[in-house]
Protein backbone atom coordinates (compact mmCIF):
# COMPACT_ATOMS: atom_id res chain seq x y z
CA UNK A 1 0.00 0.00 0.00
CA UNK A 2 1.40 3.44 -0.84
CA UNK A 3 0.28 6.59 0.90
CA UNK A 4 0.68 10.57 0.54
CA UNK A 5 -0.33 13.79 1.79
CA UNK A 6 -2.22 16.30 -0.72
CA UNK A 7 -1.39 19.35 -0.13
CA UNK A 8 -4.51 21.70 0.33
CA UNK A 9 -6.00 24.39 3.12
CA UNK A 10 -5.39 22.13 5.94
CA UNK A 11 -1.70 21.82 7.06
CA UNK A 12 -1.48 18.84 8.42
CA UNK A 13 -2.49 17.67 4.24
CA UNK A 14 -5.27 15.36 2.83
CA UNK A 15 -4.51 11.46 3.30
CA UNK A 16 -4.95 9.70 -0.17
CA UNK A 17 -3.99 6.16 -1.63
CA UNK A 18 -1.99 5.81 -4.61
CA UNK A 19 -1.52 3.29 -6.67
CA UNK A 20 1.75 1.12 -7.31
CA UNK A 21 2.17 2.76 -10.58
CA UNK A 22 2.44 6.34 -8.74
CA UNK A 23 -0.33 7.29 -11.40
CA UNK A 24 -3.56 7.27 -9.69
CA UNK A 25 -4.71 8.61 -6.32
CA UNK A 26 -7.97 8.33 -4.45
CA UNK A 27 -8.67 10.38 -1.44
CA UNK A 28 -10.16 8.87 1.62
CA UNK A 29 -11.74 10.98 4.42
CA UNK A 30 -14.17 8.47 5.21
CA UNK A 31 -11.39 6.18 6.79
CA UNK A 32 -9.19 8.80 7.87
CA UNK A 33 -8.42 12.23 6.99
CA UNK A 34 -5.05 12.81 7.67
CA UNK A 35 -1.42 10.73 7.57
CA UNK A 36 -1.05 11.56 10.96
CA UNK A 37 -4.97 10.52 12.27
CA UNK A 38 -4.54 7.07 10.60
CA UNK A 39 -1.25 6.37 12.61
CA UNK A 40 -3.05 7.13 15.84
CA UNK A 41 -5.74 4.25 15.20
CA UNK A 42 -3.71 1.79 12.64
CA UNK A 43 -5.12 -1.09 13.93
CA UNK A 44 -8.50 -0.22 12.79
CA UNK A 45 -7.99 1.77 9.93
CA UNK A 46 -5.18 -0.67 7.86
CA UNK A 47 -7.72 -2.93 6.72
CA UNK A 48 -10.21 -0.63 5.26
CA UNK A 49 -7.05 1.38 3.89
CA UNK A 50 -6.18 -1.83 2.21
CA UNK A 51 -9.49 -2.42 0.73
CA UNK A 52 -9.52 0.89 -0.46
CA UNK A 53 -6.08 0.08 -1.86
CA UNK A 54 -6.89 -2.94 -3.71
CA UNK A 55 -9.88 -1.07 -4.94
CA UNK A 56 -8.15 1.30 -6.65
CA UNK A 57 -5.89 -1.09 -8.50
CA UNK A 58 -9.41 -2.25 -10.03
CA UNK A 59 -9.30 -1.06 -13.58
CA UNK A 60 -12.96 0.52 -12.35
CA UNK A 61 -11.80 2.78 -9.69
CA UNK A 62 -14.07 5.59 -10.49
CA UNK A 63 -12.99 7.65 -7.87
CA UNK A 64 -9.43 7.60 -8.96
CA UNK A 65 -7.84 10.71 -9.99
CA UNK A 66 -4.40 11.19 -11.71
CA UNK A 67 -1.58 11.41 -9.51
CA UNK A 68 1.13 14.47 -9.14
CA UNK A 69 4.10 14.41 -6.60
CA UNK A 70 4.60 17.59 -6.91
CA UNK A 71 1.17 18.32 -5.72
CA UNK A 72 2.05 16.80 -2.24
CA UNK A 73 3.73 17.48 0.64
CA UNK A 74 5.61 15.67 2.64
CA UNK A 75 3.68 12.15 4.35
CA UNK A 76 3.76 13.85 7.52
CA UNK A 77 4.23 17.23 6.63
CA UNK A 78 4.70 18.05 10.52
CA UNK A 79 5.59 15.13 12.99
CA UNK A 80 5.30 14.87 16.37
CA UNK A 81 9.13 13.42 16.48
CA UNK A 82 11.74 13.16 13.84
CA UNK A 83 14.98 11.17 15.20
CA UNK A 84 17.97 10.47 12.79
CA UNK A 85 20.30 7.69 13.46
CA UNK A 86 23.98 6.73 11.65
CA UNK A 87 23.53 3.19 11.23
CA UNK A 88 26.26 3.56 8.31
CA UNK A 89 29.21 3.47 10.52
CA UNK A 90 31.83 3.79 7.09
CA UNK A 91 29.96 7.28 6.72
CA UNK A 92 30.63 8.40 10.06
CA UNK A 93 34.30 6.81 10.20
CA UNK A 94 34.68 9.11 6.65
CA UNK A 95 32.86 12.71 7.72
CA UNK A 96 34.93 12.57 10.91
CA UNK A 97 38.52 12.02 9.85
CA UNK A 98 37.20 14.71 7.73
CA UNK A 99 36.99 17.27 10.68
CA UNK A 100 40.16 15.30 12.32
CA UNK A 101 38.18 13.46 14.73
CA UNK A 102 38.74 9.68 15.37
CA UNK A 103 35.37 7.07 15.69
CA UNK A 104 35.42 6.14 18.97
CA UNK A 105 35.06 2.07 19.23
CA UNK A 106 31.71 2.17 21.52
CA UNK A 107 30.27 3.49 17.50
CA UNK A 108 30.31 -0.11 17.00
CA UNK A 109 27.79 -1.23 19.77
CA UNK A 110 25.98 1.68 20.55
CA UNK A 111 24.30 3.37 17.84
CA UNK A 112 24.59 7.52 17.23
CA UNK A 113 21.39 9.18 16.91
CA UNK A 114 19.74 12.76 17.21
CA UNK A 115 16.55 14.56 17.52
CA UNK A 116 15.59 16.93 14.92
CA UNK A 117 13.43 19.82 14.28
CA UNK A 118 10.12 17.86 13.00
CA UNK A 119 7.36 21.01 13.22
CA UNK A 120 8.44 22.07 9.43
CA UNK A 121 9.01 18.86 6.79
CA UNK A 122 9.70 19.51 3.19
CA UNK A 123 7.92 17.48 0.18
CA UNK A 124 9.33 16.39 -2.23
CA UNK A 125 9.51 18.76 -4.78
CA UNK A 126 9.75 21.88 -2.16
CA UNK A 127 12.74 24.13 -3.12
CA UNK A 128 15.43 24.01 -0.37
CA UNK A 129 15.98 27.53 0.74
CA UNK A 130 19.27 28.32 2.55
CA UNK A 131 20.65 31.79 3.99
CA UNK A 132 24.53 31.32 2.34
CA UNK A 133 26.53 29.21 0.58
CA UNK A 134 29.49 29.85 2.80
CA UNK A 135 27.39 27.26 5.24
CA UNK A 136 28.45 24.40 2.97
CA UNK A 137 25.11 23.16 1.94
CA UNK A 138 24.95 19.31 1.29
CA UNK A 139 22.67 16.43 0.45
CA UNK A 140 22.17 13.55 3.06
CA UNK A 141 20.33 10.44 1.39
CA UNK A 142 18.46 8.54 3.73
CA UNK A 143 15.97 5.58 4.04
CA UNK A 144 13.22 6.21 7.14
CA UNK A 145 10.58 4.62 8.83
CA UNK A 146 7.62 5.44 10.50
CA UNK A 147 5.76 3.80 13.73
CA UNK A 148 2.56 3.20 14.97
CA UNK A 149 3.11 3.80 19.52
CA UNK A 150 6.00 2.22 20.21
CA UNK A 151 5.99 1.23 23.95
CA UNK A 152 9.06 2.33 26.43
CA UNK A 153 11.93 -0.80 26.57
CA UNK A 154 10.80 -1.99 23.09
CA UNK A 155 13.28 -4.68 22.22
CA UNK A 156 14.79 -5.05 18.54
CA UNK A 157 12.75 -7.86 17.69
CA UNK A 158 9.52 -6.53 18.85
CA UNK A 159 10.17 -3.34 16.96
CA UNK A 160 9.80 -4.98 13.28
CA UNK A 161 5.73 -4.60 14.27
CA UNK A 162 6.03 -1.17 15.17
CA UNK A 163 7.03 -0.78 11.36
CA UNK A 164 4.19 1.06 9.42
CA UNK A 165 5.65 2.84 6.80
CA UNK A 166 9.09 3.49 4.98
CA UNK A 167 10.31 6.89 3.09
CA UNK A 168 13.20 8.02 1.28
CA UNK A 169 14.82 11.14 3.23
CA UNK A 170 16.81 14.28 2.43
CA UNK A 171 18.59 15.24 5.50
CA UNK A 172 19.90 18.84 4.46
CA UNK A 173 22.98 19.45 6.21
CA UNK A 174 25.11 23.12 6.71
CA UNK A 175 28.80 21.24 6.74
CA UNK A 176 30.17 24.46 7.81
CA UNK A 177 28.21 25.12 10.67
CA UNK A 178 28.46 21.70 11.63
CA UNK A 179 31.59 21.49 13.80
CA UNK A 180 31.45 24.43 16.14
CA UNK A 181 27.84 23.44 16.94
CA UNK A 182 29.19 19.93 17.95
CA UNK A 183 31.99 21.98 19.79
CA UNK A 184 29.65 22.81 22.27
CA UNK A 185 28.43 19.70 23.15
CA UNK A 186 24.88 19.66 22.71
CA UNK A 187 23.85 18.87 19.58
CA UNK A 188 22.74 19.72 15.78
CA UNK A 189 20.80 22.90 15.72
CA UNK A 190 21.09 25.71 13.07
CA UNK A 191 23.19 22.93 10.80
CA UNK A 192 20.39 21.01 10.50
CA UNK A 193 17.51 22.66 8.50
CA UNK A 194 14.42 21.03 6.91
CA UNK A 195 14.01 17.98 6.16
CA UNK A 196 12.55 16.69 2.72
CA UNK A 197 10.50 13.56 2.42
CA UNK A 198 9.63 11.69 -0.61
CA UNK A 199 6.05 12.21 -1.53
CA UNK A 200 5.14 8.70 -1.39
CA UNK A 201 5.11 5.96 1.97
CA UNK A 202 4.83 2.52 1.34
CA UNK A 203 4.04 -0.21 3.37
CA UNK A 204 7.07 -2.48 3.95
CA UNK A 205 4.99 -5.15 2.25
CA UNK A 206 5.33 -3.05 -0.99
CA UNK A 207 9.48 -3.82 -0.82
CA UNK A 208 8.75 -7.85 -1.18
CA UNK A 209 12.05 -9.22 -0.84
CA UNK A 210 14.13 -6.29 -0.65
CA UNK A 211 12.37 -5.33 2.98
CA UNK A 212 14.38 -8.05 4.75
CA UNK A 213 16.18 -7.72 8.74
CA UNK A 214 15.14 -4.21 9.45
CA UNK A 215 17.17 -2.95 6.24
CA UNK A 216 16.26 -2.03 2.50
CA UNK A 217 18.39 -3.75 -0.20
CA UNK A 218 17.93 -1.86 -3.06
CA UNK A 219 19.86 1.20 -4.28
CA UNK A 220 19.45 4.66 -3.23
CA UNK A 221 20.52 6.95 -6.02
CA UNK A 222 21.38 10.44 -5.73
CA UNK A 223 21.98 12.95 -8.55
CA UNK A 224 23.35 16.39 -8.20
CA UNK A 225 22.47 18.28 -11.96
CA UNK A 226 21.75 15.13 -13.39
CA UNK A 227 24.74 13.48 -13.04
CA UNK A 228 25.31 10.35 -10.27
CA UNK A 229 26.82 11.02 -7.15
CA UNK A 230 26.12 7.99 -5.87
CA UNK A 231 24.21 4.62 -6.09
CA UNK A 232 24.54 2.82 -2.57
CA UNK A 233 22.88 -0.68 -1.76
CA UNK A 234 21.60 0.66 0.92
CA UNK A 235 20.54 -2.99 2.96
CA UNK A 236 24.74 -3.50 2.80
CA UNK A 237 27.29 -1.92 5.33
CA UNK A 238 24.55 -0.42 7.44
CA UNK A 239 25.88 -1.63 11.11
CA UNK A 240 22.08 -1.19 12.85
CA UNK A 241 18.90 -2.26 11.41
CA UNK A 242 15.79 -0.17 11.63
CA UNK A 243 15.09 -2.49 14.45
CA UNK A 244 17.99 -1.99 16.11
CA UNK A 245 16.99 1.44 16.12
CA UNK A 246 13.99 2.01 16.88
CA UNK A 247 15.00 -0.26 20.36
CA UNK A 248 17.78 2.01 20.99
CA UNK A 249 15.38 5.02 20.40
CA UNK A 250 12.71 3.86 22.93
CA UNK A 251 15.02 2.29 26.02
CA UNK A 252 13.84 5.14 28.22
CA UNK A 253 10.78 6.25 26.72
CA UNK A 254 8.30 5.44 24.51
CA UNK A 255 8.02 7.23 20.79
CA UNK A 256 4.18 8.26 19.66
CA UNK A 257 2.63 7.40 16.54
CA UNK A 258 3.94 9.01 13.90
CA UNK A 259 7.37 9.09 14.71
CA UNK A 260 9.72 9.25 12.15
CA UNK A 261 13.35 7.27 12.22
CA UNK A 262 15.92 7.98 9.89
CA UNK A 263 19.12 5.60 8.59
CA UNK A 264 21.98 8.05 8.65
CA UNK A 265 23.52 8.87 5.04
CA UNK A 266 23.59 5.89 3.28
CA UNK A 267 27.03 4.52 2.28
CA UNK A 268 28.87 1.65 1.33
CA UNK A 269 32.41 0.79 1.39
CA UNK A 270 32.57 -0.03 -1.91
CA UNK A 271 33.90 3.25 -3.44
CA UNK A 272 32.82 2.07 -7.00
CA UNK A 273 29.07 2.63 -5.68
CA UNK A 274 29.73 6.39 -5.16
CA UNK A 275 28.44 8.86 -1.87
CA UNK A 276 24.94 9.60 -1.22
CA UNK A 277 26.70 13.08 0.13
CA UNK A 278 29.24 15.68 -0.58
CA UNK A 279 30.86 15.15 2.41
CA UNK A 280 31.66 11.81 2.27
CA UNK A 281 33.16 12.75 -1.55
CA UNK A 282 34.82 15.41 -0.30
CA UNK A 283 36.57 13.00 2.18
CA UNK A 284 37.78 10.35 -0.37
CA UNK A 285 39.07 13.02 -2.37
CA UNK A 286 41.59 14.28 0.29
CA UNK A 287 42.70 11.16 0.98
CA UNK A 288 43.57 10.45 -2.29
CA UNK A 289 44.87 14.05 -3.90
CA UNK A 290 45.76 16.00 -0.26
CA UNK A 291 42.63 18.21 -0.68
CA UNK A 292 38.97 18.27 -1.54
CA UNK A 293 37.79 19.12 -5.38
CA UNK A 294 33.94 18.98 -4.95
CA UNK A 295 32.27 21.98 -3.74
CA UNK A 296 29.41 21.97 -1.84
CA UNK A 297 26.04 23.27 -3.32
CA UNK A 298 25.30 26.73 -4.89
CA UNK A 299 22.37 28.24 -5.39
CA UNK A 300 20.42 26.73 -8.50
CA UNK A 301 21.95 23.40 -8.27
CA UNK A 302 19.25 20.46 -8.27
CA UNK A 303 19.29 17.45 -5.87
CA UNK A 304 17.47 13.86 -7.43
CA UNK A 305 17.01 11.14 -5.13
CA UNK A 306 15.13 7.96 -5.87
CA UNK A 307 14.98 4.38 -4.91
CA UNK A 308 14.11 1.89 -7.98
CA UNK A 309 12.27 -1.67 -7.55
CA UNK A 310 14.04 -4.84 -9.59
CA UNK A 311 11.66 -4.07 -12.51
CA UNK A 312 12.87 -0.18 -12.81
CA UNK A 313 9.91 1.33 -11.53
CA UNK A 314 9.87 4.30 -8.99
CA UNK A 315 8.60 2.62 -5.85
CA UNK A 316 8.06 5.92 -3.72
CA UNK A 317 9.03 8.72 -6.05
CA UNK A 318 11.85 11.01 -6.73
CA UNK A 319 12.58 13.93 -4.17
CA UNK A 320 13.52 16.44 -6.84
CA UNK A 321 14.60 19.88 -5.14
CA UNK A 322 16.13 23.02 -6.41
CA UNK A 323 19.00 24.98 -3.63
CA UNK A 324 17.47 28.12 -3.39
CA UNK A 325 18.53 31.61 -1.67
CA UNK A 326 16.13 32.18 1.51
CA UNK A 327 14.00 35.78 0.74
CA UNK A 328 11.99 36.72 3.54
CA UNK A 329 8.61 37.45 3.26
CA UNK A 330 7.96 41.15 2.12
Amino acid sequence: MKLASLRGRERDGELVIVDRGLARYVAVPEIAPTLQAALDRWNEVEPRLRAAAARLESADSAAARPFDARACTAPLPRAYQWLDGSAYLHHVELVRKARGAQMPTSFLTDPLMYQGGSDVLLGAYDDAAFVSEEHGIDLEAEIAVVTDDVPLGTTAQASAAHVKLIVLANDWSLRNLIPAELAKGFGFLQSKPATAFSAVAVTPDELAGAWRDGRVHLPLVSQINGEVLGRPNAGDDMNFSFYELLAHAARTRRLGAGTILGSGTVANRDPSRGSSCLAERRTLEVLEYGSARTPFLKFGDRVRIEMLAASGASIFGALDQQVVRFRADP
